[in-house]
C-alpha cells in the first residue's frame, strides 16, 4: 500500500485511494466520543448556517459548531469532546461544524471513500482502511498542526508494522503556544480536558466511514473487524 500524506483542503482534493481525513484537536475527537456516547450518527456541514438548519430538522438532534475556534452564541456546545461527554447523546444524531475537520471531509472529491479520523481511533481506522485493500491511502492532516501530523506518522507506522513513541510525536504540539494557551483555560469553548480527551491513542474500538448525502456527511461507527 502506497501511504500519502497530505495537508488541507488542497491535499483533500488530491485525495488518491481511500481519503482519511484527520482532526485530533477537536472535531473527529468530538465524532468519536458521541459515537461511545451513544450517538446514531454525526452528520457534518461546512457551514453554521447549515449546521443550524440541519439540526432544527432532525428530532432531538444535538449541535456541535464553532468558527475560527471560538463559539458560536446560541449554540451550547462548541466542538468540545469535554462537552461531548457531558451531553446525552444516546440514540440521537449530532450535527457538527467546525473550522478543519467538516470543511476538508467536504473537499474529498466523490468517488472517493472517506474515514475521519483522530488518535482516538486511530489503529482502528488502520484496520478498517486495511480490510478494503487499497493500492493507495491519503492520510490528509486537516490542518498544518503537529497532533494531525503527528496521527498520520502514528497510523503509517501501524501500516508498516512499526511501533511508534506517541509521546515523541506529540512533542511539537506540547511545546507550542498553542497547547499552553488550551491548557491555561483561558480559551473560550476548549477546556483543557480537551486536550487529555483528544490525546489517547486508540481509546476506541471503531473506525468512522464519512458517506456523502445531498446536503452533509454522514459519520457513523464501524468496528475494524466486519468486512466493508
Amino acid at each position: 500500500m502506497e501511504v500519502i500524506h497530505s495537508t488541507g483542503i488542497d491535499g483533500a482534493l488530491q485525495a488518491r485511494g481511500i481519503a482519511v481525513v484527520i482532526d485530533v484537536i477537536r472535531s473527529f475527537s468530538v465524532s468519536a466520543y458521541a459515537l461511545a456516547g451513544g450517538a446514531l450518527e454525526c452528520r457534518l456541514v461546512k457551514t453554521t448556517a447549515e449546521a443550524r438548519a440541519l439540526a432544527a430538522s432532525i428530532p432531538g438532534a444535538l449541535l456541535s459548531a464553532e468558527e475560527n475556534t471560538l463559539p458560536i452564541a446560541g449554540i451550547a456546545i462548541s466542538n468540545s469532546p469535554t462537552q461531548i461527554t457531558e451531553a446525552d447523546l444516546k440514540e440521537r444524531v449530532l450535527v457538527q461544524r467546525s473550522s478543519a475537520g467538516t470543511q476538508v471531509a467536504a473537499a474529498v472529491p466523490r468517488g472517493i471513500d472517506i474515514f475521519a479520523a483522530s488518535l482516538v481511533v486511530a489503529r482502528a481506522t488502520v484496520q478498517a482502511c486495511q480490510l478494503r485493500r487499497p493500492a493507495q491511502l491519503t492520510l490528509i492532516a486537516s490542518a498544518d498542526h503537529p497532533e494531525d501530523h503527528a496521527c498520520a506518522r502514528y497510523m503509517e507506522a501501524i501500516i508498516r508494522g512499526e511501533t511508534a513513541d506517541v509521546d515523541r510525536l506529540l512533542q511539537p504540539l506540547r511545546d507550542s503556544e498553542r497547547y499552553a494557551r488550551a491548557m491555561s483555560g483561558t480559551w473560550p469553548g476548549f477546556p483543557p480536558t480537551d486536550l487529555e480527551l483528544s490525546l489517547i491513542p486508540d481509546r476506541f474500538n471503531f473506525a468512522m466511514p464519512v458517506i456523502p448525502q445531498d446536503t452533509y456527511l454522514s459519520l457513523t461507527a464501524l468496528t475494524p473487524q466486519k468486512d466493508v
